[in-house]
């Protein structure tokens, strides 16, 4: 095969490898996002007018004069930087980012009239937005009959890949998964359900896990059977060693109060046999009147005549 030939297969398997392994900047839903895009080298232009591009669409028009005047034409809010040919920086701004924006591209021109120039950046967009912890239901079944594990999560993007597992490390049967992820019509978030069905005993712990790629987020929920979950039980011995406790604390405290009482009434009885033995003894004899009358008059000196 001639050398050529060789030569365009390898430079189409590079350039294939490259397109694959495209870096993309990550946008939040509903949150702003910025795309870079640096070009110093339109520092030395007097007078400029650019384009920012979302694949044809043009999203803002901007013109720098040499007076300092300065335009600016949008839509959806983006915004650019007013002083861009002065520090090179000529970085997009999208206000909010929504899922229909998935893989765009933007790109900056420099545009005259009747001119334009080859795109100076392009940065793609990827979208992302964070499920909501997954919601797993386990349904009880008769001994004999399978058991369904229902599984719900809602509010991401894009799609996420859903997982079961069976006491941590075995696979569901084949066939007995089935999920659905529907894309809401208004804000094009997923939600998904996703439905188990298989003969699981009682014991066995099942896991239902959704993996956002995008996000680089994995959530999973698991349903421990028969067992409870450790998380549970710890909380229940948790809860039983509080309540042990403060039943001793307060069975502590009454017996100091009937302790405490039995002292303060001894201590009234003592006091008072104390005080009727104090007045019983203070205690006098009262003394005749007219005794005391006819002492007086014998105490008296008699007058005689002389």
């Amino acid at each position: 095969m001639p050398a050529a030939v060789w030569t365009g297969l390898l430079l189409s398997f590079f350039t294939v490898c490259f397109c694959l392994e495209e870096e993309c900047v990550l946008g939040i839903v509903g949150r702003p996002v910025s795309l870079p895009c640096f070009y110093p080298e339109l520092l030395t232009f007097a007078n400029i007018s650019i384009e920012w591009r979302r694949d044809n669409e043009v999203v803002l028009r901007s013109v720098w004069q040499e007076d300092g005047n300065v335009e600016i034409c949008s839509i959806n809010s983006v915004t650019i930087s007013a002083d861009a040919p002065v520090t090179g920086n000529f970085s997009l701004r999208l206000p909010t980012v929504d899922p229909k924006d998935d893989k765009m591209h933007y790109s900056l021109f420099i545009v005259s009239p009747g001119n334009q120039s080859a795109p100076l950046c392009t940065v793609c967009l990827r979208t992302a937005a964070s499920f909501s912890f997954p919601l797993l239901q386990r349904e009880e079944a008769a001994p004999g009959e399978e058991t369904v594990f229902l599984c719900h999560s809602s509010g991401g993007f894009p799609e996420p890949a859903v997982y079961w597992l069976i006491n941590d490390t075995q696979e569901p049967p084949e066939g007995s998964v089935t999920t659905l992820a529907a894309s809401l019509p208004d804000s094009r978030l997923y939600n998904v359900t996703s439905h188990l069905t298989a003969n699981i005993s009682k014991d066995s712990s099942v896991s239902c896990i959704i993996e956002n790629l995008s996000m680089r987020e994995t959530l999973s929920s698991t349903s421990y059977g028969g067992q409870g979950s450790p998380a549970v039980n710890r909380a229940s011995e948790a809860m039983w060693i509080f309540s042990t406790a403060l039943c001793v604390v307060v069975g502590v405290m009454v017996a100091a109060g009937v302790a405490y009482q039995i002292h303060l009434d001894r201590m009234s009885k003592k006091k008072k046999k104390q005080y009727q033995h104090t007045h019983t003894g203070r205690g006098y004899k009262r003394r005749n009147p007219h005794t005391e009358e006819s002492e007086a008059m014998k105490s008296e000196p008699k007058e005689t005549d002389v």
